[in-house]
């Protein structure tokens, strides 16, 4: 008799400066293989609103955007949840390498023979471990904990917002080898750079696809709204588009402002400089750690600002590095409207609360690290986290 599927409900929200997304998946475990799927049963965004450069500014209008979102993916989906893995972002978050802590582990040296990934159930007298540990701003955690809250629903765990798109987009081989993910939100661009099949770098950097919609709108002289309604035509390419037509109706898109423009006027005079200035970012940041020699695998760019057009370009430019857009994966059922960059975070927060998530239903991975811990490994890592201030 065949054993029947084991399935749990799995959702994640991402709280961005552009929109607020919901998603939510039916995760199961084929009772033959063990292999694990994620299926997407419900999905929806809103507008965001009460939210800078990834900090909540205001609460209230952060929770009526975030309750428009979870609502309308809860009635596709047909649940109500319980619980949601959140991303966390902003320039608030930091991170360093340490060693002899227990956090998002990179390798364990047991009894100093290093390279181990997985230390259970081997043998040793000393167990150390190398660490990457990412901290963010407590009044930040607090805003959206309280935000989240508010929805009415759980925070199963945090997760930063780069560490969840990597989830999504990027390739065991590619982390293994070394690449640098460039995430481009709205308010924000988060960077998280993978070695030896770890986490090796994360930071983010406070500029983001909001400020080349910002420089159209200074540079053209119309409204916010204006600009981003050039931006997304820009970079909505046409096979049927023919290179030699430089000349861009504006009247098309309902402008009144101007009537028409050179295309390579707003893309090398105007956009391509900030997305110049975010690359060369970047690059400071990987010069800055010894690691731009380090990533043999190239860049990844991902996020909503991977839609910009001009964006690989200057990215190779800049950088010095195979580039290519990070497309999210990994995922089932109703992908048809997530499977483009934007949704590269909420996607990767699926994957990581699939595997995260206790198959027991525990409330969180978090929680589960402070279950008792049992044998002579277990009493090593409370010895460790003990060692915590």
């Amino acid at each position: 008799m065949t054993k029947p599927t084991k399935s749990r409900i799995v959702a994640a929200i991402d709280i961005g400066s552009s929109k607020i997304a919901t998603l939510v998946s039916q995760v199961a475990q084929d009772p033959v293989t063990g292999e694990t799927s994620v299926n997407v049963v419900g999905a929806a965004t809103s507008e965001s609103r009460g939210i800078k450069k990834g900090q909540i500014v205001d609460i209230e209008e952060a929770v009526e955007a975030t309750i428009s979102s979870v609502e309308a993916a809860e009635r596709m989906a047909g649940y109500n949840l319980e619980s949601v893995f959140v991303a966390l972002g902003g320039a608030h978050i930091h991170s360093q390498n340490s060693h002899g802590v227990v956090a998002v582990s990179r390798e364990f040296i047991v009894d100093g023979e290093a390279g181990v990934r997985d230390a259970v159930g081997m043998s040793g007298v000393r167990l150390e471990v190398d660490t990457h540990i990412i901290s963010a701003a407590s009044a930040a955690v607090k805003n959206i904990k309280k935000a989240v809250n508010e929805v009415g629903v759980e925070i199963e765990d945090l997760v930063f917002s780069g560490l969840a798109s990597a989830e999504s987009v990027l390739s065991p081989t590619e982390k293994e080898l070394g690449c640098v993910l460039v995430d481009i939100g709205g308010g924000t661009t988060s960077i998280a750079v993978f070695i030896d099949g770890a986490l090796a770098y994360s930071g983010v950097i406070p500029v983001g696809a909001k400020n080349v919609t910002n420089d159209l709108a200074i540079g053209l002289r119309v409204s916010l709204e204006a600009a981003e309604k050039i931006k997304i035509a820009l970079s909505s390419k046409k096979p049927k588009d023919k290179e030699e037509d430089d000349e861009m109706d504006l009247e098309r898109l309902g402008i009144s402002e101007i009537r028409k423009i050179s295309k390579k006027t707003l893309l090398e005079g105007i956009m391509r400089p900030r997305l110049n200035e975010i690359f060369t970012m970047v690059r400071i940041e990987l010069e800055r750690e010894g690691l731009a020699n380090r990533v043999p695998s190239g860049a990844i760019v991902t996020g909503g600002g991977a839609e910009t057009a001009g964006v690989v370009e200057s990215a190779r430019r800049m950088l010095s590095l195979p580039v290519r857009i990070g497309v999210p994966g990994g995922v089932g059922g109703l992908i048809d409207d997530i499977m483009q960059p934007s949704f590269a975070s909420s996607v990767g927060l699926l994957l990581y609360g699939a595997r995260e998530m206790p198959k027991e239903s525990l409330t969180s991975f978090t929680k589960k690290m402070k279950l008792p811990s049992a044998g002579v490994f277990g009493k090593l890592i409370d010895n460790i986290k003990n060692l915590l201030p």
